[in-house]
């Protein structure tokens, strides 16, 4: 019996098969047809059937499925679907008892002549329930890509190419003529021919010049337009031309230059500018005639030589001989897709061995294509199998490069999207066949589409599924041809690339209405054919390919059978299901966790080799896409949204960068940093917005990354290349940033845009931090980075808006403000100087302030800062002489003392004086017993002053001080490029048995290690960073400083300060008086994970910053959360540190500015501040912050004056390795 549970059972499996055939992209149309055949036969009337009147349930199934398709694919309810299959039985059941036979009924059905009480939704609406993908809980390490990335070429000196005999004929021309106008050197072979048009005056001259060993006679005319053959005026004729009615022809002579590599011949023409527009012209060797592929060569006059156009330089940072094979192939490749992609083929081995620059060089040539800046097709005529072949070719063996090179795979990826999917043999015919079933079935033979047949047939391109799209968008339009235009010009299509084709289509569309529903329909089944050559990225092409689809074959049309994906993880299907059912949502919030979904299911099986690998990897860069558009789709609507879902949406396309990243482990720590902040923001804790500012600054840190990475490796390729194929500029010049702007990274950085002043405002954070608040007048200098300037004199009072200060820069002389974008720490370098030389310091949050800033370069300004703002106006010359900054202080009375060798090579901590060694060791065998038993003091000795000296005169160093006499010569003139050489001569020295001895004997008396014991080798790891200490005397930071101090050079001298390094949890430096607001009853910190040189070294991001009053130590307040990615760890080892007279000096920030250099080279970590106890664990954090802010006090105590302080955290213990007196 035929219960209502079968009922509804059949009902179920019936419609479940056909979502998973809408799934994987068969038209409603063609499962019509598939449900109404039975071995390629349609069903015949069943004499039962007809006897009982009963409707056959696949009738009855179809005509739900057509029911639930009108009502608009809605979600029903298992009750509603029963309800659906009740209501489509009783309208069959009414065709029948109007007298229709089932034979009818199924005819009619097919074409949906049924009468159906469900009424259509309005169009351009979809209303989808709130259905969402359940995703699944994934440990974020599991997307962790780490691979170390080496180009070979980039480590080789390439040699520069010798210049061919017509390439050295063209540079003499090039030197000794008038401005270039054209310049082409045609290639045939070994042989080359060069035309070239220079303008001087009123008058044009062309010159022709070959290497061709017979001599060539030239076979020219002009023309007033392109294709004309005009005769040239006997005026112009060379000497032994003559005249052919509608030509001429002249004869090449031997070149005059006497030192070209071989024998050129040339011709030189000189006409009156402005009577003709070109030369055509062909030459002719015996009886040989030459052409340029095929057809004539062109000479255009009104086209000027791209003179903005950069040199192609020298290719540095490039895969010079790769980007220089593709310039050479571009004349054939440009013939046709077939040609290009089989050249890339064969060029993939070699880019592959180049490494990282030659994939590099690969996309830079790919992305030109893709963005039609190079020719698509010119004069051949290829089928559009043979270019889907050979994007076949290509396609494999990117998507076996995928697999065997797993630390390129990013680069790969992006290939990848610029060439279409391609397929052997069907796939490719499908698109030459099939437009000739549309015209035939529509009645569509002439004009507009049988010019575009002859192109598809010609030469098919990418451009065809823009021209395919148009019409659909024209026909649905109602035939608005305006609406076809727009669709073609918003996909760069213009009325001239129409007329450019070989097969050029001149024509506008023009369709009667009774053929609209056919084209609609043809045209849509068209367009799949079109994308499974062209567009391997699009959505549905990409879910098609993947879950496999059929495309029946008619008459001479073939068909195609692409095989679903094997082994596809369980429920995959239902995934793409609801990414196509919700694509279009206007709320895209469930679309975007349903498209991170399947790209998390598909990772694993990305990392493996397989056939179908290159389907599934454009499946992702699909989803990839999609993530990307629905995001930006989301904007308006995240207008009007809390922080809570900003941020939700910043974890959902964070995820998406790190999905498609090589080097991911730092976007996988911000992710983590973001899901811990939104967990803060929904329990209310108090520093939800400081702890998601933090993570928010170290997102956009890794943007910077990224992009950094990006232009370094793709722009000098796009330049080298771009100029070598005569690219416009404008699109060499924003190569990179459009690279980035189509990914995902662009998205992201508009999110944490629009998050940014949230946060602050939140967190009270306002728009400026000062670090040295000092009220100034001087005039507004914007520079893009502060280290450029750094070594400039300025001879007014300035003020600099600098974008770029990293923390190790000096102030150049004649700056009274440095303001910036940047985040340096507030206790680094810089900022220490800064205040010390009574320089206003600050960065600045707000973009619209800092563009104010900028936009009154040249202005004099005043500025006024507070603790926390810095106020601003114009003020007027005659105020000048009122500001206190611009009040000379005199001439410097700081002098340095010349030190000299004491008799010792090494001394104990006992024996520091300040005759033997400065501050820095003084201080730290100052506080040896002296400060509470809960504070470590490192162990020290010292290579005392004058050591460096001794050795030099050694008569073992005699050598090394003969060169140094002459490079001191060379600085002293004014050549500072001999500062390095001076610290590369200081690093031969060699060391006196006596100093090895000594050394040795003080360290091991000390109860420090010897390094030699491990071996003569880490001797000379120590000897080596010793000798880096002295040789930093020569450091352009600090050789400058001591300039604009007028301290004389000769004089500084450097001991070394040698301790056992601590091997670090944490480091720190205090200051023990607030550097911001000089509250001298608080202490100012800053805590890094790791060791200290990411906190006063130019390291990006910030320290842990906080305050703490120093009647209240239990009680620390953190100002701000790290956001630095790096930590810097290291083995147990030995640091050498900078101790020179020059440091410390009153008036002098002279700090800093000399290396400390450990034996050991520090490992750099990424850090994962969500599982680090100084940021989870409060109590941890109290303990630690309250011990280091009591040891900056009991310092101070000792030494009655306010000190910074650097020292380091292990295993909870304090240790302060120096101090000095605050500035």
């Amino acid at each position: 019996m035929y219960t209502r549970e079968k009922e509804k059972e059949e009902y179920e499996a019936a419609r479940a098969e056909l979502l998973e055939e809408i799934a994987t992209g068969t038209s409603v149309d063609d499962i019509r047809k598939k449900l109404t055949k039975k071995g390629g036969q349609e069903f015949k009337d069943s004499a039962i059937h007809e006897k009982t009147n009963t409707i056959p349930d696949d009738l009855v199934q179809i005509q739900s499925y057509i029911r639930w398709e009108k009502a608009g694919k809605p979600n029903y309810s298992p009750e509603q679907q029963l309800r659906e299959f009740d209501e489509a039985k009783k309208e069959l059941q009414f065709e029948l008892e109007k007298g229709a036979s089932l034979d009818v009924i199924r005819k009619k059905i097919t074409k949906g002549e049924i009468e159906t009480k469900v009424s259509k939704p309005p169009q351009n609406k979809r209303y989808f329930s709130a259905q969402r993908t359940q995703r699944k809980q994934r440990d974020l390490m599991v997307l962790l890509n780490k691979h170390s990335v080496k180009s070979v070429e980039g480590s080789i000196t390439v040699e520069p190419k010798p210049l061919t005999a017509v390439e050295s004929f063209a540079k003499k021309i090039d030197l000794d003529s008038s401005p270039v106008m054209n310049k082409k050197i045609y290639k045939f072979g070994e042989m080359e021919v060069l035309v070239l048009v220079t303008k001087s005056a009123d008058k044009i001259k062309i010159h022709i010049a070959s290497d061709f060993e017979e001599l060539l006679t030239l076979h020219w005319a002009l023309s007033e337009k392109a294709g004309e053959w005009l005769p040239p005026p006997r005026t112009v004729l060379p000497p032994g031309s003559v005249s052919l009615g509608g030509a001429a022809e002249s004869t090449f002579s031997t070149c005059s230059f006497d030192d070209l590599p071989k024998q050129v011949q040339c011709i030189e023409l000189e006409i009156e500018d402005g009577n003709f527009k070109g030369m055509p012209f062909v030459l002719l060797s015996g009886e040989k005639w030459i052409k340029h592929n095929g057809s004539n060569f062109y000479v255009d006059f009104s086209q000027r030589f791209k003179q903005d156009q950069k040199d192609a330089g020298d290719g540095k940072g490039t895969s010079k001989v790769l980007l220089d094979r593709i310039a050479e192939m571009e004349s054939e490749a440009q013939k046709s897709f077939m040609h290009r992609f089989n050249i890339a083929s064969d060029l993939m081995d070699q880019a592959k061995d180049t490494g990282e620059l030659g994939l590099a060089g690969i996309l830079v040539w790919m992305r030109f294509m893709a963005t039609r800046q190079l020719i698509w097709n010119k004069n051949y005529n290829v089928k559009p199998r043979e270019i889907s072949k050979a994007q076949d070719r290509l396609t494999d063996l990117l998507q076996n490069t995928y697999t065997t090179h797993p630390q390129h795979r990013e680069l790969l990826r992006m290939i990848m999207s610029t060439v279409g999917r391609g397929g052997e043999g069907d796939v490719g015919q499908r698109i030459r066949d099939e437009i000739l079933v549309i015209q035939r079935n529509n009645d569509c033979k002439g004009g507009m589409m049988e010019e575009w047949h002859q192109k598809l047939h010609n030469n098919t391109s990418p451009d065809d599924v823009v021209i395919c799209q148009a019409l659909i968008d024209y026909i649905k339009s109602d035939f608005d041809i305006s609406i076809y235009w727009k669709t073609l010009a918003e996909n760069g299509i213009t009325k001239e690339r129409l007329l450019s084709y070989d097969r050029a289509i001149h024509s506008d569309p023009s369709f009667r209405r009774d053929q609209k529903d056919g084209l609609l329909r043809d045209l849509g089944h068209y367009m799949r054919t079109l994308k499974a050559v062209h567009s391997g990225a699009d959505l549905e092409s990409a879910i098609s390919n993947c879950m496999g689809y059929q495309a029946e074959g008619e008459g001479f049309m073939v068909g195609v059978q692409i095989n679903p994906v094997a082994d596809l993880p369980s429920g995959f299907p239902e995934l793409l299901r609801f990414i196509l059912q919700h694509v279009e949502d206007r709320n895209v919030e469930a679309l975007i966790e349903g498209l991170l979904e399947p790209r998390q299911e598909l990772r694993p099986l990305l990392l493996k080799s397989s056939d179908r690998l290159k389907d599934l990897l454009f499946l992702d860069i699909a989803l990839d896409s999609t993530v990307r558009t629905a995001t930006e789709r989301a904007y308006e609507e995240l207008n009007n949204v809390g922080p809570e879902k900003i941020m939700y949406f910043i974890t959902l396309v964070l995820e998406n960068l790190a999905l498609s990243s090589d080097d991911n482990e730092d976007l996988i720590y911000c992710l983590k940093g973001w899901h811990h902040a939104i967990s803060m923001c929904k329990s209310q804790s108090a520093h939800w917005a400081l702890y998601a500012k933090s993570v928010l600054d170290r997102t956009r840190l890794g943007l910077s990354s990224k992009a950094e990475w990006y232009q370094r490796i793709l722009q000098p390729s796009a330049e080298y290349l771009g100029s070598l194929l005569e690219v416009d500029p404008w699109a060499i010049n924003i190569f990179t940033e459009e690279v980035i702007r189509a990914g995902s990274a662009a998205t992201l950085s508009s999110l944490i845009n629009r998050l940014d002043p949230v946060l602050r405002e939140t967190a009270h954070l306002g728009s400026w931090q000062v670090i040295s608040p000092v009220e100034v007048v001087g005039y507004v200098d914007v520079v893009e980075e502060l280290l450029a300037v750094q070594n400039k004199s300025y001879d007014r009072p300035t003020i600099l808006v600098a974008k770029s200060v990293k923390g190790e820069e000096e102030i150049p002389d004649g700056t009274v403000a440095v303001l910036t974008p940047d985040m340096p720490d507030v206790l680094s370098h810089v900022s220490v100087r800064a205040r010390n030389c009574k320089v206003c310091f600050a960065t600045c949050f707000d973009p619209k302030i800092l563009a104010d800033l900028q936009a009154n370069k040249g202005k004099l300004l005043r500025l006024k800062p507070s603790s926390a703002d810095v106020v601003y106006s114009e003020v007027k010359e005659g105020d000048l002489a009122d500001s206190s900054n611009l009040k000379g202080d005199g001439p410097s009375s700081i002098t340095l003392v010349r030190k000299q060798f004491g008799g010792k090579y090494a001394i104990s901590a006992e024996e520091f004086t300040p005759e033997m060694v400065g501050a820095k060791s003084r201080n730290i065998s100052y506080l040896k017993g002296k400060v509470p038993s809960w504070v470590g003091i490192p162990t020290s000795v010292a290579l005392p002053f004058g050591v460096f000296e001794k050795v030099l005169a050694d008569k073992l160093n005699q050598r090394v001080v003969e060169k140094l006499q002459i490079l001191k010569k060379k600085l002293g003139e004014g050549d500072f490029d001999a500062l390095g050489e001076i610290r590369q001569t200081v690093l031969q020295l060699a060391a006196p048995p006596e100093l090895v001895k000594e050394l040795k004997t003080k360290m091991l008396s000390s109860g420090m290690p010897w390094p030699g014991d491990e071996g003569e080798q880490r001797w000379e790891q120590a000897w080596t960073a010793i000798k880096k200490v002295w040789a930093s005397k020569w450091n352009k930071r600090a050789y400058f400083s001591t300039r604009k101090a007028k301290l004389d050079h000769e004089y500084l001298c450097m001991a070394v300060l040698v301790q056992e390094i601590i091997n670090a949890d944490y480091a720190f430096v205090i200051h023990t008086t607030n550097p911001s607001s000089g509250d001298s009853s608080e202490i100012y910190a800053e805590v890094v994970k790791g060791l200290g040189e990411t906190l006063v070294g130019a390291y990006p991001g910030r320290a842990l910053s906080f305050i703490c009053k120093k009647n209240n130590l239990s009680s620390p307040q953190v100002l701000g959360y790290p956001s630095k990615p790096i930590a810097l760890f290291i083995r147990r080892s030995i640091i050498f540190r900078s101790d020179s007279n020059g440091e410390d000096l009153e008036g002098y920030a002279g700090a800093g500015l000399y290396d400390s250099v450990p034996m050991d080279e520090e490992e750099k970590v990424v850090v994962d501040y969500s599982c680090d106890p100084l940021l989870k664990d409060g109590k941890f954090q109290q303990s630690i912050l309250s011990s280091i802010a009591g040891a900056g006090k009991a310092i101070e105590e000792l030494y009655r004056s306010p000190q910074d302080i650097e020292g380091v955290i292990r295993d909870g213990k304090v240790y302060v390795v120096q101090t000095r007196p605050q500035m």
